[in-house]
């Protein structure tokens, strides 16, 4: 499928600090809002397959970059709750009160966090193939290789790390058709059909993602620091949607989240992987207006 991001959904706030948070709508400018925190490796064009379903749907998607990936600066040292901090101001500058929230794989952590940080004034949190928290040794062990690889570099050696960041880009950059395939060679059968389908979108959003090479890096470093809050304390609505065929996330995480998160539900996608996030992406969001809004 060719795809082209459309730059005129760009936009850009000055924080409190002097940071620049960029960020991308799309959707219903009407419609309910929702906020996407993205996946690993990419940025805020990993929601922009959805335009157009969000559209029909009635949703305002709001898709910011974390610090240091696509137009955002960075932040040493930042942690899964210090997102929140970015994202108060961002609602605020947006005059948003009442929202819903969603993160996919490595942004399901932020949307556990924005979940606890904002409470009540989030109508319902969507965590789409997510992963608990990583600081301990044998949770983190259990995550794929690649995802280990990447994270013990960016800890241990940075510049080594940020040269292979900037790698992956030049090879997505040129190569996407051969970097889908290549990247899903290993994923369910569902996933490598998704990923071959949507090439020009993948490469795109990784190229974005890692316009920063030593952003990436801290990405890598901050998604395993404590939380410094848990499960058991996020309140509000919190469906879990994991892919029964997840080569990315162990699937029994999917579980693991809806266990220790008081009011949570596990919607498991037989036959599906990681890939979910695009497969099942308007299901995703009609599920959370109607939990969100029918259901307030």
């Amino acid at each position: 499928m060719a795809y082209t991001h459309d730059d005129t959904t760009d936009n850009s706030l000055t924080l409190a600090d002097g940071r620049t948070l960029g960020y991308s709508e799309f959707g219903d400018p009407d419609g309910y809002p929702v906020l996407n925190n993205h996946g690993g490796l990419l940025c805020r064009f990993d929601i922009e397959l959805a335009h157009d379903d969000a559209t029909q749907i009635g949703v305002r998607i709001i898709s910011p970059d974390r610090p240091g990936v696509g137009t955002s600066d960075n932040k040493p040292g930042r942690d899964t709750l210090d997102w929140t901090d970015d994202v108060a101001e961002l609602l605020t500058a947006l005059g948003i009160d009442e929202f819903a929230n969603v993160g996919w794989s490595m942004g399901g952590q932020y949307a556990i966090a924005v979940a606890h940080r904002f409470g009540p004034r989030v109508g319902a949190t969507a965590v789409i193939a997510g992963c608990p928290p990583l600081d301990d040794e044998t949770t983190f062990g259990q995550l794929n290789a690649m995802d280990q690889k990447l994270t013990h570099l960016s800890q241990n050696h940075p510049k080594a790390a940020g040269t292979e960041f900037a790698a992956i880009a030049k090879l997505e950059r040129h190569f996407p058709d051969r970097m889908a395939k290549l990247n899903s060679k290993k994923w369910a059968i569902s996933d490598q059909d998704v990923a071959k389908a949507n090439s020009e979108w993948m490469a795109a959003t990784m190229v974005e993602a890692l316009r920063q090479p030593a952003g990436m890096v801290e990405e890598y470093c901050a998604w395993i620091r404590p939380w410094r809050f848990a499960l058991e304390d996020v309140t509000g609505s919190v469906t879990i949607w994991q892919g029964t065929e997840d080569t990315l996330v162990p699937p029994p995480w999917g579980a693991r989240l809806a266990d220790e998160i008081p009011d949570a539900t596990l919607h498991s996608v037989e036959g599906e992987g990681h890939m979910i996030a695009v497969s099942r992406r308007a299901e995703v969001l009609q599920d959370l207006l109607d939990r969100a809004v029918v259901g307030a």
